[in-house]
């Protein structure tokens, strides 16, 4: 649009000339002694809108002249920049791909070609965080320290450097180190939100809850921190708070709480359980039917049903009007079924218990029918709900069939040994020294195979898979002294023996034959 304004007003400008010109004849006189020129009017303008033109194009080209090395230093940081730039890019692009031994390599080569302080500052931390990406700790501190000499006295760099140092301590699990990397920043005056989360992770693992808890309540305010992971962090540090507390201090942290925070479970559960050991268990049931009504959860109805006897018709009438908005909840089952125990009321406890294990097999649901069996004097099913409360619990195996070895046949075996080592007298040995006497074959049983039942704890599953082998299935030996075909012990085998016992024995008993004959 410029280009079209100053050409049409250069026209103008020359057309007007033009006009004027033709209309004014006249001549110019130049006296420059020792001459005299005299020209034309219109000569003479011609000449010096001429000379004008020359002299500005002259002017132009000395300056483009001038300024060639300072284009080139231009053209040189352009160039520079631009593959600072590249290279950047790219190690960004491989840090979050997780290319972590790429990105390294070239953030590193940024950090030793570039002269920019920023630029710099920005390679180390990057290259420090792929240096933790690969769990090298010495890397990643070393460039963490080329970050902070670079940074020098620049406040915004020196903020970028603390809290990339905090963020890789407390993933490295220093919580204590990245504090004292923040504490600058803190003091400082800094309330950015990313310090402010910094600082609620390394409070949290260092289990400071006053701390917790009041930067939750403040990252929560400022919309810096979801709803629920603000109510839960609020709700463990205030619990701990209140079961820390010594003496009567609870109540003013109680009294510290907003209305809606101490609706939250945990902190119901740690106020209640506050209130019951003061005696004042009407307030802790009010604390904990606010809480069930906002959120109902197992672990508040079960404390609901934990109570004094008093309290029992005032709890049992208030869960009994829950049963009739949830009729099909084992956990309201079991609350009334605890609380008609406590109130003995072994009726009631019974019907809403046995309803309760119906819906959902619990292993405290179980007990309780245990102990309320034991109670009445109903030992079998007082053991049988303790045995499944157990199961439930613990799921113990145990096998299906009692199965014993079955007895050994004894017919081929030697009668007697004396005490010197030799055979009984009745000539029965020679036989079973001979071989003469052969075990009868009997016919092999093949094993039973496992089932599932064999690791089951219903023992009523031990008639229901396999049925049990015969009393009379017996596995016959290979021969007649292979002992350890009848026996599951592992006796010595007859190789073993010592030869020179064995003949002994033998010199021995024809001695006494010897000697018996000639006394005969």
């Amino acid at each position: 649009m410029r280009t079209w304004f100053w050409t049409l007003l250069l026209a103008v400008v020359a057309v007007a000339l033009a006009v004027t010109l033709q209309s004014h004849a006249g001549n110019v006189l130049l006296l420059v002694y020792p001459w005299r020129i005299e020209l034309s009017l219109t000569l003479a303008v011609l000449l010096i809108i001429a000379s004008f033109v020359l002299v500005y194009v002259g002017l132009r080209f000395f300056a483009w002249l001038i300024a060639i090395p300072s284009r080139v230093r231009s053209w040189r940081g352009q160039r520079a920049q631009a593959r600072d730039h590249e290279l950047l890019e790219r190690g960004w692009t491989e840090l979050l791909e997780g290319r972590f031994a790429h990105a390294e390599k070239d953030l590193a080569k940024l950090y030793d070609q570039t002269k920019v302080k920023s630029r710099r500052v920005l390679a180390a931390l990057s290259a420090a965080r792929a240096a933790h990406g690969l769990g090298e700790g010495v890397r990643r501190d070393l460039m963490l320290d080329r970050a902070r000499e670079s940074a020098g006295g620049d406040a915004g760099l020196n903020e970028a450097v603390a809290t990339v140092t905090a963020d890789l301590l407390l993933e490295e699990g220093k919580a204590r180190e990245a504090l004292a990397v923040l504490e600058p920043l803190q003091d400082g005056g800094a309330r950015h939100l990313n310090t402010l989360r910094l600082v609620l992770r390394a409070e949290r693992e260092l289990g400071n809850h006053e701390r917790v808890f009041a930067l939750a309540r403040s990252l929560s305010r400022r919309n810096a921190m979801s709803k629920a992971d603000a109510e839960r962090l609020i709700g463990t540090a205030s619990a701990a708070r209140l079961q820390a507390a010594s003496g009567e201090n609870w109540r003013l942290l109680w009294k510290e709480l907003k209305s809606d925070e101490k609706l939250l479970p945990e902190i119901a559960l740690a106020g209640a359980m506050s209130f019951e050991a003061a005696g004042e268990p009407d307030e802790a049931a009010r604390i904990l039917e606010a809480a069930i009504s906002r959120q109902f959860l197992p672990a508040l109805v079960a404390a609901y049903a934990r109570c004094d006897t008093s309290q029992v018709p005032r709890r049992l009438e208030k869960a009994e009007g829950w049963l009739q908005t949830r009729p099909n909840d084992p956990d309201i089952l079991t609350a009334l079924g605890v609380l008609c125990l406590t109130g003995q009321l072994w009726g009631p406890a019974e019907r809403y218990l046995r309803r309760s294990v119906q819906l959902r097999s619990d292993a405290q649901a179980h007990a309780l029918l245990g102990s309320l069996y034991d109670r009445l004097e109903r030992p079998n099913d007082a053991m049988r709900h303790w045995r499944l409360a157990t199961a439930v619990g613990m799921a113990l195996p145990s096998l299906a069939f009692d199965t014993a070895l079955p007895a050994a046949d004894m017919r081929a075996d030697p009668h007697r040994l004396d005490a010197e080592g030799a055979f009984d007298e009745d000539g029965s040995d020679e036989l079973a020294r001979s071989g003469a006497f052969q075990a009868p074959e009997l016919p092999r049983v093949a094993p039973v195979p496992a089932t599932a039942s064999d690791y089951v704890l219903d023992p009523d599953a031990r008639s229901m898979d396999s049925p049990a082998p015969p009393p009379d299935a017996v596995i016959a030996p290979a021969s007649s002294v292979d002992i350890e075909e009848y026996f599951d012990s592992a006796p010595i085998p007859l190789a073993e023996i010592d030869e020179a016992a064995l003949e002994d024995g033998k010199r021995r008993s024809d001695d006494r034959t010897d000697r018996r004959g000639s006394n005969h």
